[in-house]
């Protein structure tokens, strides 16, 4: 099984147009590594018959605690945790949503401003070099999180940095995960964080949203509580933030001479550390090791075993 998976690995460095390639013996294709290492056919059989736990020990489909992610939960632990034993993050992280596999499975997500719309929605958490510290998979509604009365955007942020409490970490965020409950949640736990949010989201200043139909370019209105700090800035459009990272902004309209908005430092510091999933993706699939395959099962591990260009 170790050679399989280093064959699997290496294949991503050198990729080929179908797997039976990496054993031809034409001159252009012909690499004796892979079929020193191990037989084309025991390497395609093990593919095939490749399972990460026994389909004979399948839990109740009619519990209420039923995991959808039982056939590969071990190993997705194992992967987590060693992501997190072996490196020490950056003090800035990222938190986003990544879609693969288009096959057949019930917690299949449609997600209209990806660009793949449909797909295993994967949350991540990922720092400045693009490592993936920790990642969880959406599987539907969770009925012990509702019974918590905390919203599934909270309690996956939370899931996801519960390896890094205490460390005085900086977390970017988007307006699907954003909300005042959560960065105090969080700053509790010493996690500062900054993001956009929209202006009716529960616990947000209610002027706010009375002066989004009034801004012009380069408006600023402000609000603070507690050390929390909501911005609404308007340049091609409204723009709401919320942050416990930046101090308060000055309030007022700020216009360069050529009529364009300032952009102001809490806006450029969320679009340049907010890339950091996109960068882990784009090394990932740099050398991808992922392959056409209608087992979800597969389809996720293959394409998690890498967490970036780090490891």
């Amino acid at each position: 099984m170790f050679v399989f998976l280093a064959l699997t690995i290496q294949m991503g460095h050198d990729v080929r147009n179908k797997l039976t390639d990496y054993w031809s013996t034409l001159d252009q294709l012909y690499t004796p590594f892979h079929g020193c290492m191990m037989k084309r056919d025991r390497y395609l059989h093990i593919l095939r018959y490749l399972h990460f736990s026994d389909n004979r020990i399948e839990p109740d489909r009619t519990d209420g605690n039923f995991d959808r992610l039982w056939k590969i939960r071990d190993l997705f632990e194992i992967l987590n945790s060693t992501f997190s034993k072996f490196y020490n993050p950056s003090e800035n992280l990222a938190v986003d949503e990544v879609v693969s596999f288009k096959g057949r499975v019930i917690f299949k997500q449609y997600i209209p401003k990806k660009r793949k719309h449909f797909g295993i929605k994967i949350f991540k958490l990922c720092d400045l070099t693009g490592y993936t510290c920790d990642m969880s998979v959406y599987l539907g509604k969770d009925r012990q999180r509702m019974a918590q009365h905390v919203t599934a955007t909270h309690a996956t942020v939370a899931e996801l940095t519960r390896k890094i409490e205490g460390r005085g970490h900086k977390l970017y965020m988007d307006n699907f995960f954003s909300s005042p409950e959560l960065f105090d949640d969080l700053a509790n736990k010493q996690i500062y964080c900054c993001g956009t949010v929209g202006p009716n989201r529960k616990g947000m200043p209610q002027d706010l949203v009375l002066k989004t139909t009034k801004l012009k370019r380069g408006d600023i209105h402000v609000r603070t509580r507690a050390g929390l700090t909501a911005v609404l800035w308007w340049d091609k459009r409204d723009i709401c933030m919320l942050t416990n990272i930046h101090s308060a902004p000055a309030e007022g309209n700020f216009c360069s001479e050529g009529g364009k908005a300032i952009k102001l430092q809490i806006v450029m510091d969320y679009n340049h550390h907010m890339s950091f999933v996109d960068t882990g993706n784009r090394m990932a699939n740099s050398y991808s090791i992922s392959r056409c395959t209608f087992k979800w099962t597969k389809k996720i591990v293959l394409s998690s075993v890498r967490p970036g260009h780090s490891q």
